[in-house]
């Protein structure tokens, strides 16, 4: 008589789980931070025109945080597409273009926010 206690379960895939939740945690905490610093130079009295938001981007400091969280934001965003492409589409070369896709437009989109961000 052969006892069977639990499902008999296979464990495949690439174990990013811990890695990757702790990854979209940390990258929207950074995201939220930086929210809320750009909200308290914005709240500061004065004209909100160009010239301010340029005063607010051009100290180091500030242009420091924005890359990271340039970076940040396209690291989340990776995490949660590759996860989609991962769970909803089956064929693998499909699924490959959609990973290279998204991630050249990733690279390209950060490559144009720091571009932009040191022409301040």
């Amino acid at each position: 008589m052969e006892k069977n206690y639990g499902s008999k379960r296979i464990v495949v895939g690439a174990h990013y789980g811990l890695r990757d939740w702790l990854a979209q945690r940390i990258t929207a905490v950074l995201m939220a931070l930086f929210t809320l610093v750009v909200l308290a130079q914005l709240l500061m009295p004065g004209k909100l025109d160009y010239y301010r938001w340029s005063a607010i981007f051009s100290a180091q400091w500030m242009k420091v945080l924005t890359f990271v969280v340039v970076v940040s934001l396209a690291w989340h965003v990776w995490v949660g597409m590759r996860d989609i492409w991962m769970d909803y589409i089956k064929p693998v070369g499909v699924r490959l273009a959609l990973q290279v896709f998204t991630l050249v437009w990733l690279v390209g989109c950060a490559g144009w926010a720091v571009q932009v961000l040191w022409r301040l």
